[in-house]
Formats: structure tokens, sequence, C-alpha cells
């Protein structure tokens, strides 16, 4: 069973608190040799911002010249080079200990990619992969791809291009890529493909690719991550 935790549109930083905080569940189970059931799916829209993994090398002035377009910058510990999310993008981050499912990191970003290209499927779009990560729908990448994985435990994820404004990646080269384009699900079938739409459908195929279930993540819980990280916060604010 995967919680599913629905956050709608907020800011990068907070979800990847949020992330943290699950993750930390499960690697405090882990260190007290509970099977904690923290198997967490976030799924979020985020205000614009441009994030670069572990291996990116951007400049200085580069990363003024982004933040002047009026988006965040950030730097992460995920794989993967810069990418841009904003609203109208479906961003999923599988919160998950890969002791439940595979211990192979390589498989859990083949599942994720997979995920992705069953869903176009379904909407009529033929997606497949690359020797690049990510989904691509010929030389456009319609899904990127980049993770952390702690003990087994991941986190970061897959954002899928749904109804965003796709002129932000005009401004990098998208995953360090020079000479390849990006796409959106509007754009491929001509419908306007809102997240709140997708969301079923990434769902559907996300359960049927991980061989799992999923429901929403109880309130309390909700509740109890959110306190102790307003709790943190005015600690740090100290």
């Amino acid at each position: 069973m995967v919680k599913v935790w629905k956050l709608g549109l907020i800011s990068y930083d907070t979800a990847f608190k949020i992330q943290s905080s699950i993750a930390r569940k499960h690697l405090d189970a882990m260190m007290k040799g509970v099977n904690g059931d923290y198997d967490t799916l976030l799924l979020v829209e985020h205000k614009p911002v441009y994030t670069v993994g572990i291996r990116d090398e951007t400049l200085k002035e580069d990363i003024i010249r982004l933040r002047n377009l009026g988006a965040e910058f950030r730097k992460t510990n995920r794989g993967g080079l810069i990418t841009f999310h904003g609203p109208g993008q479906l961003v999923a981050y599988p919160i998950i200990n890969l002791k439940h499912f595979k211990t192979s990191v390589r498989w859990y970003v083949d599942r994720l990619e997979e995920t992705v290209i069953n869903m176009c499927d379904e909407l009529g779009i033929k997606a497949g992969r690359s020797p690049h990560t990510g989904v691509w729908v010929e030389d456009n990448k319609i899904a990127a791809i980049g993770i952390h994985a702690s003990r087994y435990v991941t986190t970061h994820g897959i954002s899928l291009n749904c109804n965003n404004d796709l002129s932000w990646f005009e401004h990098i080269d998208p995953c360090g890529i020079e000479d390849k384009g990006v796409t959106s699900l509007t754009n491929e079938t001509g419908v306007v493909c809102t997240t709140d739409n997708m969301t079923p459908i990434f769902l559907k195929n996300f359960e049927k690719v991980f061989s799992c279930k999923t429901e929403e993540l109880e309130s309390d819980l909700q509740k109890e991550i959110l306190d102790s990280l307003c709790s943190k916060m005015m600690t740090d604010a100290i």
C-alpha cells in the first residue's frame, strides 16, 4: 500500500522538507528494526523553479539570469542536471522503501519511466525511452526523472509536462542535453490536459507498474508532518 498526498501548488522548498520528513520516518524505523509503513507518493505542482542535481556546475551569472526571469533556483541532492518545474506540470515524489518492491535503483527508474509510457499510450501518444533518462516523444522530452536513494529509501522523482508553459525551458538546456526539445501532453494530444485530469490516470498506471494499491494519506499523519515542520522552522529561527 502506498499512501498518496495531493499537496497542490506549493513551493519547491516546502515539498522537499516534506519529502525529507517522510524519508526520516523510513530511516528511523529501519534503525529501530521496525517495519514502518511509510511508503508515500507526493503529488504536487511547483511555483516556477529551476533545479539542478549533484553533478551540475551552473555558473553564478546563469543563476542570476534565471532568477531574473521570475523563477527560484535550487541546488538539490538528486541525480541529473538542470530542469524546470512550474504550474501545469505534475510532479510525483515517491518516498518509498525499495526493499518493499525491488532493491534496484535502475529497476526503480525504469518503473517510473514505464508508468508515464503506459499513461501516454492510454492517451494515444507514442512515447518511449532513449539513451537519456526520462520519457520521450521522438526527440522531445515529456517527463524528466531525477532521484536520490539512501539505504533504498527514495526521494525526488518524476515531473510530467501536462499543460505547463514550455517557454521556461528555452532558457536552459533541459537535463544538460543541447540538441533535444520538450513537449507536453497538451501539445501531443491537442486537448488541454490539466494536472487534475491527469492525476487519476497517473495513479492508475503507477499502481499497475509498481504492483501496489494507493490510498489517501491519513489526515492525522499529514498534520503531524506539517506540525513538525512548523516546529522545526520556529526552532531554526531562534
